[in-house]
This record gives structure tokens, sequence and C-alpha cells, in this order.
């Protein structure tokens, strides 16, 4: 099967839980504008089957997202730009206010929008040699998908301000040692333990569960309502023509504040 024949996300069933898997290997797993749509498309679908308990999230070919796709970010102004980002936002509102645990295995690199992909999860499970990094400064972006509200939930504001504002790589180790990922295994097994704890979410009382989320997504709307304003700015500035520029030319940047 060709790239452009093969579907974005792969939505399977194992029992009472559920397997999105993101299906773009030739980019890393990049979060395109269609692959963003099917997210949305297939949790609405689960959210309504009561014969689905928990699902999981990972990707591909060893490589959980490599961030969003820079070669599908043109806009023609800042109107279609708030509509990018409102589009983007119905999925990660699902994602959050879902009455499903969502938990995130991860192989390889978690960059980015992967990153963000990460903490709209309610768990996340991660092989021992992943990597994570959120460089969104380096194509004049602020961190989205709601990072800003759900990553210092994670790891606290101290250590989610470093990550947003440096972009450096964190190590698994790492990661586990600040609350970014919940739980540590070996190389290749990180779909298969998401597994084993979607299946212990599955057997607890689902209201339950589902109300202990609503609980704790309260103040997403809010930030997503800012970050739509603030990420459509930056869209039109010659920073992130600039950043997106050096990305596929993978040269240094030049940024002069504009």
């Amino acid at each position: 099967m060709s790239a452009s024949d093969r579907p974005p996300l792969l939505v399977e069933r194992d029992g009472p839980i559920a397997i999105l898997t993101m299906n773009m290997p030739e980019r890393r797993n990049a979060l395109s504008v269609p692959m963003r749509a099917a997210f949305a498309e297939a949790l609405e679908e689960l959210e309504a089957d009561r014969t689905v308990r928990a699902a999981v999230v990972t990707g591909a070919a060893g490589v959980f997202s490599s961030g969003g796709d820079l070669t599908g970010m043109e806009v023609d102004g800042l109107d279609a730009a708030r509509e990018r980002m409102r589009r983007t936002h119905r999925m990660v509102r699902l994602m959050v206010h879902s009455r499903l645990p969502l938990i995130a295995a991860v192989e390889g690199w978690c960059v980015g929008a992967g990153l963000s992909i990460l903490c709209a999860c309610d768990h996340a499970v991660a092989a021992g040699d992943a990597l994570f990094r959120a460089p969104f400064a380096r194509v004049g972006l602020i961190p989205d998908l709601g990072l800003l509200h759900t990553l210092p939930r994670r790891v606290g504001f101290g250590r989610a301000r470093e990550m947003l504002l440096f972009g450096e790589t964190l190590d698994a180790r790492r990661a586990h040692e600040i609350g970014l990922v919940d739980r540590l295994c070996a190389p290749g097994e990180a779909l298969v333990e998401a597994k084993r704890r979607a299946l212990a979410l599955a057997e607890l009382a689902p209201l339950s569960l589902a109300l202990t989320k609503a609980a704790l997504a309260e103040g997403l709307d809010q930030a997503l309502a800012q970050e739509r304003e603030l990420q459509a700015a930056l869209f039109m500035t010659a920073d992130h023509a600039e950043g997106k520029r050096a990305f596929l030319e993978k040269r240094a940047p030049v940024f002069r504040g504009n």
C-alpha cells in the first residue's frame, strides 16, 4: 500500500479496549491535518460505543510522533489560521473530555505536538530508550494542542517552563523522574504494557473514571481559547516562516522577532 492510500490512523479493538495507532511512518507519524481529523472521528465513535472501556494511543514503526507536519502548515490569512486551530482543538477536547481513560504507549521520538498528544492522555507508558522534546520556539510557534495547560499539570510549572522555553531533549529516565511518563518498560514493549494498564482500567467503574476525568479537565477550554488566538497570530509572522524554511532546509534558523 502506498503512503497516499494508507489511512493516517488505525483503530483496532482488543476486547474492551481500543488501540489508536498514528500511521504515517514515512513522516515519523507527524500530526497532519488528515490525521487530526481521523483522530477526532475515531474518538467520537469510541465515545458512543459503551463496549469500549479504555483506549491506547501509539505510533507505527517504532516512533510515537515527530510532532506537527510542517509541510501542511500553510495558511492563507488570520481567519484560516484560527480555523485551523479550531479544528485541531476538536481533537484535543475529545481526548481530554472523553469518558474513556487514554493511555499513551511511547516508542522512539515523542516531539512537539506528539508530546501534546501524550499529555492529553491520562497515563503514559514509555520504552526505556524513548526521547522527548518540545521545540516549538525553533519554528516560531507556541506550544499547542493544549500543552500549555496539560504539561504543567504533569511535571509542575518550573519543569514545564524549562522544557518549553529551551526545547531540550529528555531521555526516558529523566521523563519518568519528573513525571512526564508514568511507567517505563523495555524497548519494544510499550504497547504491551499500555494494553495491560488499559485492561486494568477497563475493570473499574466507568462512570467514576469519567467524572474523575471531567474534574481534572477543568480549565482546558479557557487555555485552548487563548492558544487559538496566540498561535493563529504566530502563523502570520516572518519568524515562523523562517523556522519552517530552516527546518526543511536542515539549517539553523535566524530569527528577527517579527
